[in-house]
């Protein structure tokens, strides 16, 4: 009987993962600056056990619903991004094992299926993860009711090139991309940014995500609006954080150049910086004990609940 018990916890996480709902960002309408042509979706098994896979060639996002217990609710929810440089999508480690992380605290999680940028599936590419990041916003506010959900409390959290589309929807989100003809706030609350991306300069920034998002021969000013360190205002909202100091793939310099900005504008950030981890990490930095996610839940719950929707 123990070990019929113990097998059935072992798999809970996985339960939890397939009975949670999947829904199409923009339901049965079409889907913004879209071109018509085939899914050409690949599913690639990740290497860091069952629940990890990777997406590549997305042309149809999605928005999974992964809602606490009830009794737990905190009516926070937050958007989850995914990263993989614009190019894929790392959607297990950070995609579906961070919502079970954020479930277990009480929060809403939405893991956003983003599409990918490509000429051959977008008329403008470079708006393309923008539209989709600001649809999710859009759709848990307007449905925050049913995934009890306060809409003063939504989030945007994003890992390396899905922490440049999670900055990109906090510094951007007076540009509206997606119809929203019911003037719902896209701005999020506040931002959670783990190894991200974040400038599109030649001296700091991830050339494979500005090349994917933006092209390879981008004008001056195409670069420097999408360096979200140049595009903090005092009404950006306030961060948390993560980095590794010898991240060789997205340099540390990424997220002090952002917390700079956040610090000069006066918005409220929190930045924590490990000596070792290297990129990557999700979850769990094996090089210390520390646990970043027991540093933002502190964080989180130290936010104040100011309204801007």
């Amino acid at each position: 009987m123990k070990r019929t018990v113990f097998l059935t916890l072992a798999l809970l996480p996985m339960i939890m993962a397939t009975a949670q709902q999947e829904l199409p960002l923009y339901g049965t309408g079409p889907i913004p600056n879209s071109k018509p042509g085939p899914d050409q979706e690949i599913r690639d098994p990740g290497t860091r056990g069952p629940e990890d896979y990777g997406l590549s060639k997305v042309s149809r996002p999605t928005l999974t619903v992964f809602l606490p217990e009830k009794g737990k609710a905190t009516g926070m929810g937050i958007v989850v991004c995914p990263g993989g440089g614009y190019s894929h999508l790392a959607m297990g480690h950070e995609g579906l094992e961070i919502a079970h992380m954020l479930n277990e605290a009480g929060i809403a999680a939405f893991v956003l299926k983003y599409r990918l940028p490509a000429d051959e599936t977008m008329i403008d590419k470079t708006i393309g993860p923008l539209q989709d990041a600001q649809r999710a916003i859009q759709l848990v506010r307007r449905q925050a009711k049913e995934w009890g959900v306060d809409t003063t409390r939504v989030g945007i959290m994003g890992f390396s090139a899905g922490g440049h589309l999670a900055s990109t929807a906090g510094t951007h989100f007076e540009k509206t991309t997606i119809p929203n003809d019911s003037h719902t706030s896209l701005r999020p609350d506040f931002m959670i940014l783990m190894y991200p991306v974040i400038s599109f300069s030649d001296s700091i920034g991830h050339r494979g995500s500005r090349d994917n998002l933006i092209g390879k021969n981008p004008s001056q000013s195409l670069i420097t609006e999408y360096s979200n360190e140049l595009q903090v205002t005092a009404q950006t909202p306030p961060a948390f954080l993560v980095h590794a100091e010898d991240d060789r793939t997205v340099l540390v310099a990424n997220s002090i150049h952002f917390y700079e900005s956040l610090l000069h504008n006066k918005v409220p950030a929190e930045l924590h910086l490990y000596p070792r981890g290297g990129h990557g990490f999700g979850l769990h930095n094996q090089t210390t004990k520390d646990q970043w996610s027991e540093r933002l839940l502190n964080w989180l719950a130290a936010l104040p609940g100011k309204s801007n929707s």
